[in-house]
């Protein structure tokens, strides 16, 4: 009752500032004194006060990091998000694109190259190298670097395969821009007419030789005609090369045509044109013979494609009906004997 009494009496200027100034009750004086703190305690109360408060403050930040999200990164998530959608759906567009390139590819090598005669593009042309290992190295380390890198090597293998196929349709458009300078180039005629031959003795393909009896490879077919009889260029070109020889082939006249086409024409007995001179379709270039390597008079007659030769009757159709084509094809598979 007496502390009570004692609370009733505090002056009233006390009672205001008790809030700031802490006091304790000193039983012996049966009064309120003022607590008052040394230099130490308050720099001990101050540095605890300081050290609670980064604490806590670092529990908060904590927290905040780990079990809560920003507006700003929730915006920026939503963003990836997107970009990644975004990505997904170009790779889905390349892959379509990709799938377009490959028939633009296929229809080129073997529709309209084939139309042209034309090689069709090696592979290796078509899907040559982009780069080195190091060509991607700016796009590692990230999250999604798998899917950008992906990406790159898609884009980048597209435009280098459109890059050949837009060589590619430039040289189809020159070639069919050039196309009935190329059929006046190809061979398509029999350099000795019908009527002029006593038949056609040996054609293209594995043939018995005629002096050494073995089963040899005959690189063109032989007309049988008399010395003497015209022979004609199959195809516009030049004369590149004229030989007379009493060995192999004898005297003989090479044509390039363009286009990857040579003719060869062999066993003459006279020349009608010079090395250099351009020929037309069905001008006389020289007489049949019987010079070099020969069983009798002929004319062995060669085409050559891209250096290799070829079989000379898949290119008579402007001198054979369908029906004469198939029995000269029926024709060329029986074995038979050279005549060189």
């Amino acid at each position: 009752m007496q502390i009570y009494a004692n609370l009733l009496i505090l002056p009233p200027e006390r009672i205001g500032i008790m809030a700031k100034t802490k006091y304790f009750f000193n039983e012996k004086t049966l009064s309120y004194e003022e607590i008052k703190l040394t230099h130490g305690q308050k720099l001990f109360r101050f540095f605890l006060f300081f050290f609670s408060a980064i604490a806590l403050t670092a529990v908060f930040v904590f927290i905040l990091f780990n079990f809560f999200e920003s507006p700003k990164e929730l915006m920026l998530k939503r963003e990836i998000a997107e970009y990644k959608l975004q990505y997904r759906i170009m790779n889905d567009k390349l892959d379509n694109l990709q799938k377009l390139m490959n028939e633009l590819e296929y229809r080129d090598d073997n529709i309209y190259r084939v139309i042209f005669d034309a090689n069709p593009i090696p592979k290796s042309v078509r899907e040559a190298g982009i780069g080195g290992v190091d060509r991607y190295a700016s796009l590692e380390g990230y999250n999604e670097s798998k899917l950008l890198i992906e990406t790159a090597k898609k884009l980048d293998k597209l435009t280098s395969e459109m890059y050949v196929q837009s060589k590619s349709f430039d040289q189809v458009f020159a070639m069919a821009r050039n196309k009935e300078k190329m059929l006046a180039c190809i061979p398509a005629i029999q350099p000795i007419r019908n009527i002029d031959m006593q038949r056609i003795s040996s054609y293209f393909g594995y043939r018995i030789d005629p002096f050494y009896k073995v089963r040899k490879f005959h690189e063109g077919i032989d007309f049988a005609a008399p010395i003497g009889t015209p022979v004609h260029v199959t195809g516009d070109g030049r004369v590149v090369q004229i030989i007379r020889s009493n060995r192999g082939y004898g005297n003989e006249i090479l044509v390039d045509h363009g286009y990857g086409y040579m003719t060869r024409y062999a066993h003459l007995s006279a020349f009608k044109v010079k090395v250099g001179q351009y020929v037309k379709r069905g001008q006389v270039i020289g007489l049949v013979g019987d010079t070099g390597k020969s069983t009798g008079p002929h004319l062995h007659y060669e085409v050559i494609k891209n250096h290799h030769p070829i079989n000379p009757i898949d290119f008579f159709f402007n001198d054979l009906t369908p029906a004469e084509y198939s029995k000269m094809v029926a024709l060329s598979k029986i074995p038979t004997q050279s005549m060189d």
